[in-house]
């Protein structure tokens, strides 16, 4: 029985593990945003208009392991799995007992954290990222050792190397550890290598931005015009409990003990930084799954507190219907959050979705499927009538595949047969088109609402065929259509130019 925990821990994770391969349906493909993360592995570089570095090092290694879906999936669940991990440590170093250990995993598992560990985006590693820095505060508390200094600063580098919303971690942290006793972390010389050694692992991407004109500052900008004007304090705080409402109630009593309790004062601290935290994200009008970060570290502390409140008495008998109730209201909720079932059958439950708020997408508009399933139809197919253009070229070599955004470029780089040679005037790929390659024909990947392709355009060309759409009822990219246009009668350099005026002019 000394490795029972172990045992748990480990089933735990293969658990998770297979299960996030398990709650997606084969129908669904990747994601708009993965596929741009994947194609930053052929254009490696210290930073990129809308996230750092971190993200593009992942898709270099996916990329030497095979490219193939089951390890983009792999990564987001390993991060979460280690996620899980970190939680169980904590837990250990708060000296927590079996139920303790087990029902704070159970509760990370069984939450929004779920969700988010199914795409391959920066999320995944952020909340690993979250976590981790502040298991190694809890360290230091505990041990008075400078290694969970070191190990504190270089968590925090490399999470803001991956996404730079991990900065307002430590902005909560600032005032926090300043109204404890905790505050001496601030201030001893012990903090001032480990700060240094951070800072030098993140200069690169610093550097990066000034060199490229801060394009962090123009991507929130963007953000806060097109999509974060929407939100709202109520909605973002709606979301916080929806996102763990299997345990918010360890959340809760997290909170109160983190303020309240004895044995917790001094990890008080943690307890501030979360409203700090919080205060911040609502004032700049955040996305709810923005704070996620947050949470993992607080069941921690849940659990410890919930342990030591069923240890005596009749409330021990209580362990087993609190260690269930994440389970209990997890399972009804699988059906809802995960992409658990073709479009057409979740046509038959689309109400229960509607009242959850997920058919309404990022526009304010609702549809028939949630934005995120929508975003992940209709690539193979998209990428099938590419192949079929460029075989009309009888000389792909010298074609070029000019698509309206990052998300058709990405795709048609990983789906088609002609991988590496698709490019947008949109996000990153706006860097990377090549120049002077010798192009004589284009392949046009064009939005469904672009209109047709203008005669200005067709008569740089000898030919315009139209190849075909996109049929799929359910993908956001329905009724995108695909264009050959083969031989150019002037340099290709200067129809990308025509087309890249036309597109800022669109705008």
């Amino acid at each position: 029985m000394r490795n029972a925990p172990l045992f748990i821990l480990l089933f735990l994770i293969a658990a998770k593990m297979v299960l996030q391969y398990l709650l997606v349906d084969p129908v669904y493909e990747l994601h708009r945003d993965e596929f741009l993360h994947l194609d930053q592995a052929d254009h490696l570089a210290w930073g990129y208009m809308s996230v750092p570095p971190f993200t593009s090092w992942n898709s270099s290694l996916i990329r030497w392991l095979g490219n193939s879906e089951f390890w983009v999936r792999f990564f987001p669940a390993l991060y979460g799995a280690l996620t899980m991990l970190v939680v169980w440590k904590a837990i250990e170093s708060l000296r927590g007992g079996l139920f303790a250990l087990v029902f704070g995993v159970v509760a990370v598992m069984l939450s929004a954290i779920f969700r988010l560990n199914m795409l391959y985006q920066p999320n995944s590693f952020d909340l690993l990222a979250w976590t981790f820095v502040y298991y190694a505060l809890i360290r230091f508390v505990q041990t008075d050792q400078v290694k969970w200094m070191y190990a504190a600063s270089v968590g925090m580098a490399f999470g803001l190397l991956n996404k730079y919303s991990i900065g307002f971690l430590a902005a909560g942290l600032l005032p926090a550890l300043l109204l404890t006793p905790q505050r001496r972390i601030l201030f001893g010389k012990r903090i001032y290598l480990p700060l240094i050694i951070g800072f030098l692992i993140i200069l690169p991407n610093i550097i990066w931005q000034i060199q490229n004109d801060l394009p962090v500052v123009h991507h929130m900008e963007a953000l806060a015009r097109t999509q974060l004007h929407r939100l709202t304090a109520m909605g973002f705080l709606k979301e916080q409990m929806l996102f763990f409402i299997g345990s918010f109630y360890a959340i809760v009593a997290a909170l109160a003990a983190l303020l309240y309790w004895p044995p917790f004062r001094p990890y008080r601290f943690i307890g501030y930084s979360y409203f700090f935290t919080i205060g911040l994200f609502i004032f700049f009008k955040a996305k709810g799954y923005y704070a996620a970060g947050l949470y993992p570290i607080l069941l921690a502390f849940g659990a410890v507190y919930l342990e030591s409140m069923l240890t005596h008495g009749w409330q021990r008998y209580l362990r087993p219907v609190v260690l269930l109730i994440p389970l209990i209201v997890f399972i009804p909720m699988v059906k809802l959050i995960f992409p658990l079932d073709p479009p057409e059958r979740i046509q038959s439950y689309l109400n229960d979705l509607d009242r959850v708020g997920l058919t309404t997408w990022e526009d304010g508009k609702k549809y028939k499927l949630p934005q995120d399933y929508a975003d992940m139809l209709g690539w193979r197919e998209m990428a099938t009538l590419v192949d079929q253009a460029m075989a009309l070229t009888d000389d792909p070599a010298h074609a070029l595949i000019m698509c309206d955004n990052y998300g058709q470029a990405g795709a048609v780089n990983f789906y088609s047969s002609y991988r590496g040679k698709a490019y947008t005037m949109n996000a990153d790929y706006i860097n990377w088109i090549p120049e002077d390659a010798g192009t004589k024909h284009l392949v046009r990947v064009m939005e469904a609402s672009e209109p047709p392709i203008p005669e200005s355009d067709r008569q740089l060309f000898d030919t315009v065929l139209f190849v075909g759409q996109v049929n799929n009822p359910f993908a956001r990219e329905k009724g995108s259509a695909v264009y050959l246009m083969k031989n150019a009668r002037i340099n290709v350099d200067s129809v990308l130019q025509i087309i890249r005026q036309h597109e800022l002019s669109q705008q």
